[in-house]
Parts: C-alpha cells; sequence; structure tokens
C-alpha cells in the first residue's frame, strides 16, 4: 500500500510569525490519531496520497518510509500541509501552536492537528448543501509549482533574484551584501501572493530554489 503521508523539509516559512502561541497541550490526542484525523478528512476530499507535510527538519531527519526519525530535531514549530482534492490542489499552513511542557504534543504536531481539525469545519460548512462546489477552500488553493526552467544555473537564478530585490527596495545594489538564503527569505516575504505579492515571481523564486541548493548557495 502506498505510503499516506511524506514529511519534506519546510524550506523559509513565507508567512506571518504567530506571535503569541497557544500551548499544544490543548490536544489531548497522540500523533497516530492525529495522522489518522488527517488522512480521514483528506480522503472525504477524494484526496490523494501522499499528503505532504513539510516541517523544520533536515533532509537527513526523514527516514526513506517519508517520516521523521526518532530523535529528529525540529525547530520551527510551524507546518505546511497539502494534498491534492476534487478540488484542486490544496495547501494549508499554520505555526499558532507550541509545545511549553513535556509532556504535551511537540508544536509541529499540534499545528498538524489543527490543519485536520480545521478541514473537519470546512467540511461541516457544507452541512446544508449550498457550498458543493467546494467554495469554502478557494482561499486554500495550493500555488503551482514552477517547472524548474525558468533559470539555466544557480547564478542566473541568484541574479534574478538580486535584481528583483533591488527593484522592490528602489535601490540597484540593495542585496549586494545579502548572502543567498538570506536574500531568499526576504523575497520569499515580498513575493509570496497571500502578502501581496504576483504569482508568477513566486513561480520563478520557486524555481530557483533547487538550483540554489544544488549549486551549494542555500
Amino acid at each position: 500500500m502506498r505510503q499516506p503521508y511524506q514529511i519534506r523539509p519546510l524550506g523559509p516559512w513565507a508567512g506571518p510569525v504567530t506571535g503569541d502561541r497557544k500551548s499544544s497541550g490543548v490536544f489531548r490526542a497522540s500523533w497516530d490519531d492525529t495522522l489518522a484525523r488527517l488522512r480521514d478528512e483528506v480522503a472525504l476530499l477524494d484526496g490523494e496520497y501522499p499528503i505532504v507535510i513539510q516541517v523544520d527538519a533536515d533532509e537527513t531527519d526523514i527516514r526513506a518510509d517519508g517520516m521523521l526519525r526518532a530523535r529528529a530535531s525540529v525547530g520551527f514549530p510551524g507546518v505546511a500541509v497539502s494534498f491534492q482534492s476534487r478540488f484542486g490542489p490544496l495547501r494549508y499552513a499554520t505555526d499558532a501552536y507550541e509545545q511549553r511542557y513535556g509532556a504535551a504534543l511537540p508544536g509541529w504536531q499540534a499545528n498538524v492537528r489543527a490543519i485536520a481539525l480545521a478541514l473537519e469545519d470546512l467540511r461541516a460548512v457544507d452541512r446544508y448543501g449550498v457550498s458543493r462546489r467546494g467554495e469554502q477552500y478557494t482561499g486554500w488553493k495550493a500555488l503551482p509549482a514552477g517547472d524548474g526552467t525558468a533559470f539555466g544555473s544557480a547564478d542566473h537564478a541568484l541574479a534574478w533574484m538580486r535584481a528583483r530585490y533591488g527593484a522592490e527596495r528602489g535601490d540597484p545594489a540593495a542585496a549586494a551584501d545579502l548572502a543567498a538564503g538570506e536574500l531568499y527569505r526576504r523575497l520569499a516575504r515580498i513575493l509570496h501572493p497571500d502578502a501581496g505579492g504576483d504569482p508568477a515571481d513566486w513561480d520563478r523564486l520557486d524555481a530557483a530554489r533547487p538550483l540554489l541548493v544544488t549549486g551549494g548557495l542555500l
């Protein structure tokens, strides 16, 4: 049977960071129960496997079966959950919860549970048959992925990033002293469509990332 979950590195957090997070202790459920609930909600949307769960962990902390190693280190508690559904690709992200004491769920697991519960609530919106076309999911449509062909090399990608950041700042030399990682994070905050950025620019930034990683610049 195909593994229903696949954990992937989160990368830079593009959305706003929650300043006053809630305690993960509000959830009295196990991680296995959380995964089962997420799987059930995705199934009710005719979702396809794998369900991709992005967490702040290194690639080396992910096992061959797509789950985290027991001793994996997860820093930032924010997560993103993505999957295909009958309404198209959907993506949900939150950093609303953090672990405040040892017996509670790790913050990232609590945030996955919050997303599973949010999916349940969105499904309940259709209880009276007024949103059968999935209007309640419109704001959660995943951004289209870049096709990876926008740049010929990591240097080309970095040059575009420096020029794009310079244009945003009104200073062509604004990115001259920024390392590639810092430049990527700043552009991600600026260009993400949720922050008012142009989706086409976001696609180009998305296409730049794997080239920068391969080139050792990120």
